[in-house]
């Protein structure tokens, strides 16, 4: 099993997409979100606010009427309607199961779209429908429910278990928890823990929005080679944890507080790059 060592700002920055002169909104990647619900539409909202401050150039999103309302009152450039995208995020804020008879026509209808699927939350088990390169986010329990696992078992190893659900799904799995770990089954990778003031509502939608941002923008990458899963994620939970750190100061965050960081933390990973120039940092 080939394992790389703790993965830090040096390897993130090897994986955000800087624009060009020459982008427009369409080349920039465009992320189709179907998330959230009538019970839990604040994950929604969540998701594409982390999404669109990690960079990309659209969000459209599908889902719950209530949602559609409250994201155009956050963020009123995303587009609420179908149509073409390069990378699809579901499940975050849905129940698992009893999903609402709208959210599972639009999962349908994007699994026989060819672009990678970020599934979270209440679509994991949407995994063993999918064709497409596939990253899954799940927690300790979700994963235990997902395999038909003890808990308890996945907590006390949860790199094995990451490395063993990939194989078993055929996907790339992102195991939130103190450490992340990030697993294609071949290749798996360890990002040091957040601050523990990061255990809080809303996390995992926002991880799952910055996930989706950086597979968009990285879709034709990902297409022709699905491993490109591993360093997206955990790229994705560099940008999560380190934005938390910086929201929280050594005291309590709100998720949209860590979101407000996510573009200065993209703003590092850039001058790392040596593109800090042409990154763009979306206002408040």
């Amino acid at each position: 099993m080939e394992t790389e060592p703790m993965w830090g700002a040096a390897e993130a920055a090897r994986h955000i997409a800087l624009p060009k002169d020459s982008d427009d909104k369409y080349s920039r990647g465009v992320l189709g979100v179907i998330t959230g619900s009538a019970q839990y539409p604040g994950a929604a909202v969540i998701g594409v606010e982390a999404a669109a401050r990690t960079g990309l150039g659209m969000i459209r999103y599908l889902g719950a009427q209530r949602a559609e309302n409250l994201i155009l009152q956050r963020r009123p450039e995303a587009v609420m309607g179908d149509g073409r995208v390069q990378a699809w995020l579901i499940g975050s804020g849905m129940d698992h199961a009893s999903r609402e008879p709208v959210a599972e026509e639009h999962i349908s209808a994007a699994l026989n779209q060819k672009v990678p699927m970020v599934l979270d939350g209440g679509a994991l088990d949407v995994v063993h429908r999918v064709s497409t390169p596939t990253v899954i986010t799940p927690h300790y329990r979700e994963l235990s429910r997902l395999l038909g696992e003890p808990v308890d078992a996945i907590a006390s190893a949860p790199r094995d278990w990451a490395e063993s659900a990939a194989r078993t799904l055929g996907c790339t799995v992102l195991l939130k928890g103190h450490t992340t770990y990030v697993s294609d089954g071949t290749t798996t990778v360890a990002i040091a823990a957040a601050p523990a003031w990061l255990a809080t509502a809303g996390a995992g939608d926002a991880l799952g929005g910055i996930l989706g941002a950086l597979v968009a923008t990285h879709s034709d990458e990902v297409l022709a080679d699905q491993t490109a899963l591993v360093g997206l994620a955990a790229t994705a939970s560099y940008i999560h944890g380190r934005a938390a750190e910086l929201a929280s100061g050594g005291g309590p965050l709100t998720i949209l507080d860590l979101c407000v960081h996510v573009p200065p933390v993209v703003a590092e990973l850039a001058a790392i790059a040596g593109g800090s120039s042409t990154v763009s940092t979306p206002a408040c």
